[in-house]
């Protein structure tokens, strides 16, 4: 069946079940990698991407569901605060094994688009559904402070 989708500002008509994961339209049938695979069940948000500027975890997310949104992706992420998150990352070398690193800056994007300076319990609990099996969340908090304090500049 084949269904349009809107990925990264590009239209495309992707052949997929209507029940099938976004998740394996993304990695499998479009090559966007970014875009990780954790735990299958919406538990860990490495899965993470945006519908519609909401970050969605795309192994629960249907094709059918997406049909029609707007989707981004890691690899499509080029808005200010997407930006500002990238450069917070990278100046306060968030990363360690980085399997999850895309997820948590889907999220963080998420966040700082609706909250630009958030405390650290918001930071906490909108953060919360993402897993990092290397503990970098204390690296990955000062990067979201850092990244709100860049978009103010």
């Amino acid at each position: 069946m084949s269904t349009p989708l809107m990925i990264n500002g590009q239209a495309l008509e992707v052949e997929a079940g209507p029940d099938t994961p976004l998740l394996w339209v993304l990695r499998d049938e479009l090559n966007l990698t970014g875009t990780k695979f954790g735990c299958g069940v919406a538990a860990c948000g490495a899965c993470t991407v945006h519908v519609d500027g909401e970050p969605v975890r795309s192994c629960q997310t249907s094709v059918e569901d997406a049909a029609g949104a707007r989707i981004t992706t890691i690899e499509g992420a080029d808005t200010p605060v997407a930006k500002a998150v990238q450069a917070a990352w990278r100046e306060l070398d968030v990363v360690q094994c980085g399997y999850c690193q895309s997820g948590q800056i889907m999220s963080a994007i998420g966040l700082l688009s609706t909250t630009p300076k958030p405390s650290d319990a918001q930071i906490d609990a909108y953060m919360s559904g993402n897993a990092c099996r290397c503990a970098t969340y204390h690296r990955i908090r000062a990067a979201i402070h850092r990244a709100g304090d860049l978009m103010e500049a």
